[in-house]
């Protein structure tokens, strides 16, 4: 049970990771993100406008009311400025009003608490302040407010001001619109993406699995065409002809390799084999017999030459008859290991295999056999240490959804700027060619691994060279995670 949920957080979190790496996502989180940024600097800019506006309009209706009440305030004196801000304050929707004596105590007004130190200060308050209401019960709500604080000759204060009520509802509205539309564009941008964008990214993933096969060698698949005449559309269009246009140049080329093979390899193999039976009739030890003998060597060498070239690019253009199976590429390793187990002790070699990890792919075991023989061989060959025996090591690794085939030796290696050199087709670091070979090898071995869709990668192994056929697993690694999770009593009873 434990194994099946770490292969579900599993499973999601590669779910997870495929979806971010999406264009399509990616830009709506973009989009998103920017018109989230735009939309609150608008609201903002919106809802602080609103407040200016609203507190200078508080401010002039307190102006204008202490005008008023300095007015009354010298016509009538003292007693009328009691009387008026008693009437004032018991109307509907009054101002704050407070009148107090020079002791701070209340002689008229509709505010009954102030916040400590508001009386102290004299001129306009432009920061809200708590106070409370004449009538309101120990514990009431709490209001908040801006006013004007007037000293009278006589030393008493007044205050009149304006309750902040309506600003603080009209601020809470805003953040609840910006909440809503926040949220709605939210809802709208995954809506879009879901309807828009995963029609988009469905009909990117044909164009992309049409591409997989052809890059997998089938030049006969196109990009599908929805008809629709859009950019998708006219892109499909266009590769479908250079696609058309590359088919034909490969069918060429594959016509002529064919025709290369057995218009110059039939006549060296008629060559060759009359060589040898007249090598048959020749006595012992003559120069005829020398001379028959290096026909037939440089024969097999340009007919195995021949076979290379023509592999090559038959693997390169996909027309090898490759059969992808699912198999152990440890076996692989160690039946090509037994294979140049005899041939490694003749040349004095030694041959071993290293760590070999469980590794099932999809591949095509002969060509895989192929290359490890073709790094097998150019090691015995070309890697002589200047001390003790040749050393060659095959091993396999797997790195999350890739595995590496190495072949290391303990010979002199290559340099670093020759080793790009050494992959392409009859480069040789024997610039007297007096060693065996043709230069070929090496491009063999690229040209497999690129059909597997993957990369020759050459370092330095100190001492000497190691060469890593760097592979994507394919339809093994869901089995492998299976495997590795399953309790040792399941793998016994149900073998991957």
């Amino acid at each position: 049970m434990a194994a099946s949920a770490d292969g579900g957080r599993r499973g999601f979190g590669k779910r997870l990771k495929a979806l971010s790496r999406m264009a399509a996502v990616r830009l709506s989180a973009v989009f998103l993100l920017l018109f989230a940024v735009f939309a609150l600097v608008l609201v903002v800019y919106v809802n602080a406008t609103a407040s200016n506006i609203l507190l200078s309009q508080s401010r002039q209706a307190i102006s204008d009311e202490i005008e008023d009440i300095d007015g009354i305030y010298q016509a009538a004196g003292i007693i009328g400025l009691v009387q008026t801000i008693a009437v004032r304050s018991r109307q509907p929707g009054a101002s704050l009003y407070l009148l107090t004596d020079p002791l701070g105590r209340i002689l008229a007004g509709n505010v009954q608490s102030l916040a400590a130190g508001v009386l102290d200060r004299e001129g306009y308050i432009s920061e809200p302040f708590f106070y409370q209401r004449f009538g309101e019960k120990d514990g009431g709500q709490i209001h908040r407010a801006v006013a004007q604080i007037e000293e009278l000759p006589n030393g008493m204060h007044l205050l009149i001001g304006r309750d902040q009520g309506d600003e603080e509802r009209f601020n809470a509205l805003v953040k609840r619109t910006v909440i809503f539309a926040l949220a709605l564009m939210t809802a709208g941008a995954l809506a879009a993406w879901l309807l828009v964008g995963r029609r988009a990214l469905r009909r990117i993933d044909r164009m992309s699995e049409a591409s997989a096969r052809i890059m997998a060698g089938d030049l006969s698949e196109r990009l599908p065409v929805t008809g629709a005449g859009d950019e998708f559309d006219r892109l499909s269009d266009n590769l479908n002809r250079l696609l058309a246009r590359i088919a034909l140049l490969q069918e060429g080329q594959r016509q002529v390799s064919d025709s290369i093979a057995h218009d110059l390899k039939t006549p060296l193999t008629r060559l060759r084999n009359r060589a040898e039976a007249a090598l048959g009739d020749s006595p012992e030890s003559t120069p005829q017999r020398a001379a028959l003998e290096g026909m037939i060597g440089e024969a097999d060498q340009m007919i195995r030459t021949f076979d290379a070239l023509l592999m090559i690019s038959r693997v390169e253009a996909g027309f090898h008859p490759a059969m992808m199976t699912r198999v152990d590429l440890g076996e692989i390793v160690a039946d090509v290991a037994e294979l140049y187990e005899p041939l490694a002790e003749e040349a004095g070699a030694k041959l071993v295999v290293g760590e070999c990890e469980p590794v099932m792919s999809e591949v095509s075991r002969e060509l895989l056999a192929q290359a490890l023989s073709n790094l097998i061989d150019n090691a015995l060959k070309y890697a002589q240490p200047a001390e003790g025996p040749t050393r060659i090591t095959l091993s396999l690794a797997r790195q999350d959804d890739h595995c590496q085939l190495s072949v290391v030796d303990n010979g002199a290696g290559i340099p670093e700027d020759k080793r790009e050199r050494v992959l392409e087709r009859f480069f040789r670091l024997d610039q007297s060619r007096s060693k065996p070979g043709s230069g070929l090898g090496l491009s063999l071995v690229q040209a497999i691994a690129q059909l597997h869709g993957g990369r020759v990668v050459l370092g330095d192994a100190g001492p000497g060279l190691r060469i890593t056929l760097d592979l994507p697993i394919r339809g093994g690694t869901e089995a492998h995670e299976r495997k590795r999770d399953e309790p040792a009593e399941d793998r016994r009873t149900h073998p991957s």
